[in-house]
This record gives structure tokens, sequence and C-alpha cells, in this order.
């Protein structure tokens, strides 16, 4: 059984179900609603490290098979991640030299092409052309009808109240597993406290805005910034981002302030995502400043040179440790909680899921 279809549940059962397992999905929602359909659909692969970049190498395989078998498009258009200063260059040059392969330098012709629109200031460009892009209000659920397809059961608008040995209490009556995956993202707290707080698991709130394409501009790629250089484990870790965080700190305190990873991708429609500020806290406050959103749409005015007409606005929430990026426990016999700790869910969750799932996968 898993707890929760979101993606981190949603790959687990996947892997399972491959494996030859029956698996039961148990949600409270009737459709996806949370963090794997309030994002970017940015499967983010090359500028990860460590433990991160371990995961998504495989979940990136797993997502072009997924996509092929549900019908839901997986962009191959990789990233391009925009330089707007020296210092900014100097990270994309290091990075190129230590990940070689995986980053194309680009000047600012070929960076002006390749994004389809000019940034002022653009100094240069790298193109991370691993990286993948889904529509993921689209792609989860065709997900979970892929599932259903082969097989997996799915139980919605079903709450789960408690968890104990091979079986879980619901508002529906207790529901007996051999093995259950909770994967309820942040909400963990609500069913597991002491593990959430030895995990020092807490919500990071974010802000996100869809607006038009100014002019009809198509962007075929997702878009990093300077900020996505404090950010990304892969990118940090290069010598001149310290550079890049003194002049962020300098220039525009503010988006270090809010947090700010000044990325883009383009849905189906054409319509452009823009984000994402980032708060951190056990319980969420209810109400929104404006000005994030203000801070937000001017940086990407200034970004696209264009003023822009917001179409929809949204909050996102997803589980955040300083601990790990990942929580993986056993607090029960039977019992595992899976939970991507950092805004990394479509880039890991498939490869967490192998991990997870290690031993059936070999024996199923």
């Amino acid at each position: 059984m898993v707890v929760g279809a979101g993606i981190v549940g949603l790959a687990h059962a996947y892997h399972a179900s491959r494996a030859g397992y029956e698996v039961l999905v148990v949600d409270r929602d009737e459709l996806a609603v949370g963090a794997s359909v309030r994002n970017f659909g940015h499967i983010c692969t090359t500028a990860q490290a460590g433990r991160i970049l371990e995961l998504a190498r495989p979940a990136r395989e797993d997502w072009i098979e997924a996509g092929a078998d549900a019908g839901f498009p997986v962009l191959q258009c990789g990233t391009t991640v925009v330089a707007r200063s020296a210092a900014e260059l100097a990270v994309l040059e290091q990075f190129a030299v230590a990940r070689p392969g995986e980053a194309e330098l680009l000047d600012p012709a070929e960076a002006r092409q390749r994004l389809g629109f000019s940034p002022a200031g653009l100094t240069g460009a790298a193109s991370l052309p691993l990286d993948l892009r889904v529509d993921a209000p689209t792609a989860i659920p065709a997900l979970a009808r892929l599932l259903a397809e082969r097989g997996v059961g799915f139980l919605r608008r079903t709450n789960v109240l408690d968890v104990g040995e091979e079986c879980v209490f619901t508002n529906r009556g207790r529901i007996r597993a051999d093995r259950v995956v909770v994967a309820v993202g942040h909400d963990v707290d609500r069913l597991l406290p002491g593990l959430a707080e030895e995990a020092e698991v807490r919500r990071c709130r974010l802000r996100m805005l869809e607006v038009e394409a100014p002019g009809g501009i198509r962007v075929d790629p997702a878009v990093l910034t300077g900020t996505s250089m404090l950010r990304y484990e892969g990118l940090a870790a290069q010598p001149a981002a310290s550079l890049v965080r003194e002049e962020v700190a300098a220039s525009a305190p503010r988006l270090l302030e809010a947090g700010v990873n000044l990325m883009l991708t383009q849905r189906p429609d054409g319509r452009l995502v823009l984000g994402d500020t980032h708060a951190y806290g056990v319980t969420e406050t209810p109400f929104e400043d404006e000005a994030d959103d203000v801070l937000l749409l001017s940086e990407f005015e200034r970004l696209l040179g264009s003023p822009l007409t917001v179409r929809r606005r949204w909050r996102g929430v997803y589980a955040s440790s300083p601990l790990d990026p990942f929580l993986v426990a056993e607090p029960i016999p039977g019992v595992t909680v899976a939970a991507v700790t950092t805004g990394v869910g479509m880039t890991t969750a498939f490869g967490l899921a192998r991990t997870v799932l290690a031993e059936e996968l070999v024996t199923g």
C-alpha cells in the first residue's frame, strides 16, 4: 500500500507494480492538488550534486519511459542557465569544466537564439541538454491513469488516520497490507509527529505566477538565472558562486531575503510559469505578502524586457529539512516513510522509489 498519490507515492506504485506486486494507493483527495502539480514541471537533473544527482539520473530515464507509456509529452529540450554578469558567467565556465559533456557554454548570440528572447545585460549562458520538462498538471494524472490500467488500485477521498504493522486505519476502516509506504510529504507530521520532529521536517511555502508570454515568445528550454546558481548544489559548489551571492546581496538583497529562485518554464498553451520565493516554518501562515509577487513580476519584466499580464497565482508547499534532502525511515515494522525534503520531488522521486524498493525490485 502507498499512502499519498503525489509524485513520490506514484513513483513507488510505479516501481512496485513493475516488480509484480499488488499495489493499492490511498489518497485523501480525488485528484492531485499538492506540490506535484504546483511546480515548473522541470526535471532538473544536471544542476544537482551528491545524493540528489545520484537519484536524479535514473529518475530521468523513468520519466522518459513513463511518458512514452502513459502518452504525455516529456520534452528533452534541456535547461538554459542565463548569465548576466562576469561572476555568473564564471560559475557556468567552472561548471562546464567540472561536468564535461553535461554543459555547453553559449555566447550571447547563441543564448538568445536558444532562449527565444533577449535578456538585458546577457553575458552568456550554459545549455544543460539532459534536463527534461513535463506539464505537471497533465503528467501526474496521466501517470495515475497508466498505473490504474496496469492494475494498481486507487482509493481516493480516503484519509489515513494512523498506521500500524501491516495495516493502516482510515476514515473508511482498517486496510491490511504486507508493506506500507507513507509518501505524504510535509504532512508526515500529521501521522508520525515524533519522526517529523526528529527529522526537523518543515513546510516550505513559495509563490508562483503564470503570465502571458510577451509577444507570444516561444521558450523551449527551462530557464535558470543567477539566483539559481545559489540554490542548486552543482552550480553553488563552484568557486565563483560566492561572488554571485555578493553581487545579489549588494544589488538586490530582497531576492536573498525572499529566497528567490528566479526561473521559468512554458506551458503547452504558451503561458510562462514564473517563480519562486521560499519561506520556511512548521506551520504555514495563512497570509500572502503582495510584495513577494511584486518582486517576482518586476524581476521577470526586467529579464524578459516587457510588461507582464498575470493570469494565475498560487502557493506551493513542500517538505523541507535542514538535515537531509531525503527522509527514509521505518518507524514501524513494515512501514516505510519516504519523502523528498527539498524542492526536487519531480526530479528525484522515481530514483528515490528505486532505492526504497530495492529489495522488491530485485526479487519481484
